[in-house]
Parts: structure tokens; C-alpha cells; sequence
């Protein structure tokens, strides 16, 4: 059985991390059976990172990797089809949610307009958290930004640097059906990890505003959450 290990689910979204939800909707749209176990601790983690996949035994960090080993192993079809220009424009759009991913975690642990709601939220759906470890997640999380570079910018500018990775994304999510045509591929998952990971995040940021007003971002993360239900 496939184990995958990732962070706590939050606002019914499977993991309040994008790439760990990323790893679970490809993981549901390939329909293959594993088990979820939520942890906080990275300790075990290939390079102290999560989210990480046991298969028989050995264990998968990176998200991409993870994906990519599954494909391989299990000879899974839901990329098969795209063409070279597709593949490119997959790696694109998964390099720039990399970068939309340091906005996102900067609106939670940063910023002090969101940072209480964050934490509260959490102490309310785990009571098995403490207010303790997450400020010390907190402080953490404060020195990454530090060294990523996201936390020497001003909240505006932290912002503006978020939108507009999403106004690039609305651009290439099409009005209709999935990133590649009407059936979704691995790039749908990558995208489903962090669209969802801000449409049902309920608390208002300015991410979170500029994803409402785009249509088709939040028609896709609509139907990736439904297939995922399905």
C-alpha cells in the first residue's frame, strides 16, 4: 500500500500545503489506493521535507519526483498524449507555483493581518496542536523568508509578486475543461494543489481576492475538487 505523508488537512482541503494536496489529487485522479497519514514532523522525511511517499518500502521526497515515480512505476497514462510544447508549458507553470508558494506561506505565518486567523484555525481543527509549536513553526518559517528573499520585501510587494504569478496562471488555464483538453493530466494536480489551497482558504487575502475574480481559476479548481470526490 501506498502511504503518503503530509501536512494537516485545513477548510476541507486534504493537506494546507500545496504541494502535499498536489501529490494527493494526482494520487485520486490516477486512482490508485494509498493511505493518508497528516504529520508535522519532517524529521523522517527525505530531506527533512514534506510531502514524502512510502511505496514498499522506500521512501519518495519532492512532490515532482514523487509524480514521476509513479508514472514510471505504474505506468500511468494520464500523461500520455501531450505533446513537447505541453510538457514545456507543464515545467513552466510548475517552476512559477514555486514561486507563488512562498506568497502563499508568507500570508499565513508573516503577515499579522493573517497570522492569528491562520493559527486559530488550526488550533480549531487539531486540538492536538499548541500555540507553542506553531510559533515556533512560526519563527522558522520567519528565517526562510529571510534567506528565500520573500521576507525583506514589503507586504505589498510580496503581493504583487503573488498576483501576478496567478494573472499568468488565468491566462493559460483555459474557460472550459482542463489545462490540455477535457481530461485533466498531472499539471491539473500541481495547479488544483495551490488554486484550492486559496479558493477554500477562508480567510480573505489579497490572493484569495484576486483568484475570485478570475472564472476560470476557480471553474477549474471546482472541478478538479469534484473529481477528487468522485
Amino acid at each position: 500500500m501506498l502511504t503518503l505523508y503530509s501536512y494537516p488537512d485545513l477548510f476541507g482541503v486534504a493537506d494546507n500545503n500545496p504541494y502535499g494536496l498536489k501529490v494527493y489529487a494526482f494520487l485520486k485522479l490516477c486512482k490508485l489506493a494509498f493511505r493518508h497519514e497528516h504529520i508535522l514532523d519532517a524529521e523522517k522525511a527525505p530531506r527533512g521535507q514534506l510531502p514524502y511517499l512510502e511505496d514498499n518500502g522506500e521512501a519518495i521526497g519532492d512532490s515532482d519526483t514523487i509524480i514521476a515515480h509513479l508514472i514510471a512505476r505504474y505506468t500511468l497514462p494520464i500523461d500520455d498524449g501531450l505533446t513537447a510544447s505541453q510538457r514545456d508549458t507543464d515545467h513552466l507553470i510548475r517552476r512559477m507555483l514555486d514561486d507563488l508558494y512562498w506568497v502563499m506561506s508568507y500570508s499565513r505565518w508573516k503577515d499579522p493581518r493573517f497570522w492569528p486567523l491562520f493559527r486559530d484555525a488550526l488550533l480549531r481543527t487539531h486540538p492536538g496542536l499548541t500555540k507553542a509549536a506553531l510559533d515556533k513553526a512560526r519563527d522558522y518559517n520567519f528565517k526562510r523568508y529571510y534567506y528565500q528573499g520573500i521576507g525583506r520585501y514589503e507586504p505589498e510587494a510580496v503581493y504583487d509578486r503573488g498576483v501576478a504569478d496567478l494573472r499568468v496562471l488565468a491566462h493559460l488555464v483555459p474557460e472550459g475543461g482542463f489545462l490540455f483538453g477535457a481530461k485533466p493530466s498531472s499539471g491539473d494536480a500541481s495547479i488544483y494543489g495551490f488554486t484550492a489551497n486559496i479558493y477554500f482558504y477562508e480567510i480573505d487575502t489579497p490572493l484569495k481576492e484576486f483568484l475570485m475574480s478570475r472564472p476560470n481559476l476557480v471553474a477549474h479548481c471546482r472541478a478538479i475538487h469534484a473529481a477528487l470526490a468522485g
